[in-house]
């Protein structure tokens, strides 16, 4: 929570903001109006949130802090061990109150005749299902590991679930073990239905109810298990072999990533003391790791997983993703974005325009060359095989993919492989910059002429994610932005040479004098008493540069509305400083993705989409692209879909405020933005 103490200061920490967002997806999981596996599933994002956040960001801190550096103002006023300290504290209570969530999960499931059971209520009619499961599937695939003659224990794989067992022999002393969970069978498993109820239990408790079998050439008088996982820092650490290509060094960074420092260390409360001695001394754990007391289960991302049991009442209702008006799947895309711009807005349009986009282009006779940068890729990849079976058809490909995409790294790199063996042409990014533009341009001989066909993103070209995340995807023909796309490209050939755009904004170079430049014409409007006025969507604010700015156009009478779904250093509301500034944030359903600077009243406002949040890393450190939008069907679309948003009263937080993510509410008639936005489209196809 923001504390009145903290609203002193010009900006949030940006770990404190981010923890504050998890408590926003703890919110859908708490909040009744939300189906039952819908919440459970979203205690599975939280928990999953969490584990990335000590692998990035807790990491982080205590690289600074091993430095024996300071760095108060990188963290926004707070010394990096009081920051340590104060996450430690904060995740404690989020952990504790996700197990209340989850008790009170539970116990409607049961009302529902679903019941989760462990090893202490398992019925005869489910034992010999149970017994027979754990031969044939489960103890194959057990890696169990006797602890008691090892020095040091053995690597610990990150994020990876153990049962930490203690026998105490009939001798007295005890015998220590740890029993990895296996990631290869499903945690939750169904056991047979009776009298019209379902059960499940997880693999954990599974292995508990097992142990005899397990253990059963030890001589022991009573055994225990309790769960322990380890947490290690994320960071990439390249060799300077000069031998090794590009792709081995990431693989084999990867790999070692396995072997990176301990973070955090979470343990069932519950645990004997001798038992979390023994493992805490075998395993390193110092002080500035984040020790956690938790409850009996950990890794409950895998709630992400949990089966729908064929309870379709229990889930979100199914919104079919729907066409574009005018933009048909059974007809040359070519021929129809020649004529006109069209705009994705996914999951609300099904993300196929930019597979047979792709698709179209790897057949047609007429296209010479596709270039198109990549981030992150779907496990299985349409987007991919279109570009290799361009290549197989003698087209120039060129894909710019980033195989530092943090934690895509692996899927990126065997994607890579596929690629270069496909004739693709593959360039890894530019050194020291992340490429994390979405953009792509195709190059099409017409009567002699060469013609460029693109599309422009806000998000990744990926079919799995492009069904949950929203985001913006711009089809054109507008060979003035697609010229300085293509600039772009020619960037990663020759970064010695510093391009000039006359259309896009782009980063590392411009993002932030064009930015100021925009904000700057919103503050002579305001000065002159003509208005002034921006709207902002974006997943991060973290520049203090760029919030000072803000802070600067908000006290010279810009009014800024801002959607801001995660971290946010900006605090709005501050007489003298931000008064003019408004922030909410919308965790609902679908993930909310897309980047959009408007700047200015509808009718003249000048309208962006983006790769880029406003973030140091994305305006100085990457490779951004903001492309304006000229056509004025589109750029209402835009603005009224940003509108829809934000007059969302349903699922809206306001953040950094006294009342931290308070449901933002008023006597307006129920706006659920994500709902009202698919209607919306509905409306537009009837129209």
């Amino acid at each position: 929570m923001i504390t009145n103490e903290s609203l002193n200061n010009s900006y949030i920490n940006r770990e404190i903001s981010w923890l504050q967002f998890n408590a926003r997806v703890l919110q859908e999981a708490s909040d009744e109006r939300v189906p039952l596996i819908e919440r459970l599933r979203f205690l599975g994002i939280f928990s999953n949130n969490l584990d990335e956040f000590f692998k990035v960001r807790y990491a982080t801190v205590k690289r600074i802090v091993e430095a024996g550096k300071g760095a108060k103002n990188e963290l926004g006023g707070i010394r990096a061990e009081e920051l340590l300290e104060i996450i430690t504290k904060i995740v404690i209570e989020q952990q504790t109150e996700s197990l209340e969530v989850l008790a009170t999960i539970e116990n409607r499931l049961k009302d529902e005749n679903i019941h989760i059971i462990d090893e202490t209520n398992i019925s005869w009619k489910h034992h010999d299902f149970i017994k027979k499961y754990f031969i044939q599937k489960v103890s194959p695939a057990l890696v169990t590991i006797i602890l008691n003659d090892l020095v040091t224990l053995p690597n610990l794989k990150d994020s990876a679930a153990y049962l930490a067992v203690r026998m105490v022999m009939n001798n007295d002393s005890n015998q220590f073990a740890l029993i990895e969970i296996p990631k290869s069978i499903n945690r939750f498993v169904e056991l047979p239905k009776y009298e019209g109820k379902d059960f499940i239990i997880m693999i954990d408790d599974l292995l508990r109810y097992c142990l005899s079998d397990i253990f059963n050439i030890f001589d022991y008088k009573s055994i225990s298990a309790h769960m322990v996982k380890i947490t290690r820092d994320g960071e990439l650490d390249f060799e300077s072999d000069l031998s090794k290509s590009f792709i081995e060094k990431i693989s084999d960074s990867v790999k070692h990533r396995q072997l990176g420092e301990p973070v955090r260390f979470v343990y069932d409360k519950t645990i004997e003391d001798e038992t979390l001695r023994f493992l805490m001394g075998k395993m390193g754990i110092t002080e500035t790791d984040s020790i956690i007391p938790g409850g009996r289960y950990h890794n409950r991302r895998d709630y992400m997983k949990f089966p729908s049991m064929g309870r379709q009442d229990l889930l979100y209702q199914k919104m079919e993703s729907l066409p574009i008006k005018g933009l048909s799947l059974e007809s040359s895309i070519f021929e129809a974005i020649a004529k006109k711009n069209y705009l994705l807005y996914a999951p609300y349009h099904t993300f196929s325009y930019v597979v047979k986009f792709l698709r179209e282009a790897a057949l047609d006779p007429k296209v010479k060359t596709i270039k198109i940068t990549i981030y992150r890729l779907a496990e299985i990849s349409h987007i991919a095989s279109s570009l290799i079976n361009a290549a197989i058809n003698g087209k120039s490909v060129t894909v710019s993919i980033e195989l530092q995409a943090r934690f895509d790294e692996e899927a990126n790199i065997n994607y890579a492989q596929q690629m270069q063996e496909g004739g693709v042409n593959l360039i890894f990014g530019v050194q020291g910059l992340k490429v994390h533009s979405k953009m792509c341009v195709i190059e099409r001989e017409e009567n002699r002429k060469i013609i460029r066909y693109g599309f422009i993103s806000t998000g990744n070209f990926n079919e799995s994610t492009a069904r949950i995340y929203t985001d913006y995807t711009l089809f054109t023909s507008n060979q003035n932005i697609l010229k300085d796309i293509t600039k772009v490209f020619m960037f990663f050939d020759t970064n010695y040479k510093i391009y000039r755009y006359k259309h896009i904004i782009t980063s590392p170079h411009y993002t932030k004098k064009a930015i100021f430049k925009l904000i700057d014409e919103q503050i002579i409007l305001a000065k002159a008493s003509m208005g002034g006025y921006i709207r902002l969507r974006m997943n991060s604010i973290t520049s203090y540069l760029v919030i000072d700015k803000l802070y600067e156009a908000s006290r010279a009478g810009v009014k800024i509305d801002m959607i801001v779904r995660g971290i946010c250093c900006l605090i709005p509301g501050v007489k003298g400083m931000s008064e003019n500034i408004e922030v909410i944030s919308i965790v609902d359903k679908f993930l909310e993705h897309p980047r959009v600077y408007i700047f200015g009243n509808d009718r003249d406002a000048k309208v962006y989409i983006s790769s880029a949040d406003w973030m140091t890393r994305n305006i100085d450190n990457r490779v951004e692209v903001s492309c304006p939008i000229y056509d004025a069907e589109i750029k209402k679309e835009i603005i009224d879909t940003f509108h829809i948003s934000w007059s969302d009263n349903v699922k809206a937080r306001l953040i950094n405020t006294p009342n931290e993510n308070e449901y933002r509410m008023n006597d307006n008639p129920k706006v659920r933005s994500q709902i009202a936005t698919y209607d919306y489209y509905l409306k537009k196809l009837e129209n």
